[in-house]
Order: structure tokens, then sequence, then C-alpha cells
């Protein structure tokens, strides 16, 4: 399964106090080790400034806030990212 985190540097303005984008990265690396032992999971971080894709063009026009987190390419949640929701997600697979 692949994990992919659309963000930043700077963090969304209506995510004050919320984890960055890096860090909700690093989170959720650490937290689905935890609770996935069994599953393999590829991680894939992209400054959405950096790049010229769909996604990333529909967080500059603000179709989505970031951090914006995707599970084999399907939105899983966005901005302040809730791990129920990932694992949700997950389960499902």
């Amino acid at each position: 399964m692949k994990i992919t985190v659309y963000g930043a540097e700077v963090q969304c303005a209506s995510c004050v106090g919320a984890p960055s984008s890096t860090e909700t990265y690093e989170w959720l690396q650490s937290a689905l080790g935890r609770k996935y032992p069994e599953h393999h999971f590829e991680f894939e971080y992209i400054d959405f400034e950096t790049v010229d894709d769909e996604i990333a063009e529909a967080i500059k026009q603000d179709e989505w806030f970031y951090p914006l987190v995707l599970l084999d390419g399907e939105v899983v949640d966005e901005g302040v990212v809730q791990l129920r929701k990932v694992y949700a997600a997950i389960d499902q697979k």
C-alpha cells in the first residue's frame, strides 16, 4: 500500500496549531508501522508547491487542504489528519 502526503513547508492557514505537513508524514510512518506491523507501506512526501500535477493544482486552487493524505491514490483525509480515517481506509483494503 502506498501512502502519499502532499504538503508544504508553510503551514495551512486554517491548520494553525496542528502538526506541519512533514510532521504529519513522519507521524503516519510511525503510527502505521506500529498498528500494522504485518503490512508493507510505501511512503511518499510531495511538496505540492514544487510539482505540477492534478492534485497539486487542486491544492493550489483551494479545492483541498493540506496536508492531504492519499492511500493508493485515493484521498483519505486532509488538513488536520485523523488516524481513525487513515486506519479505516487501510482496513477496507
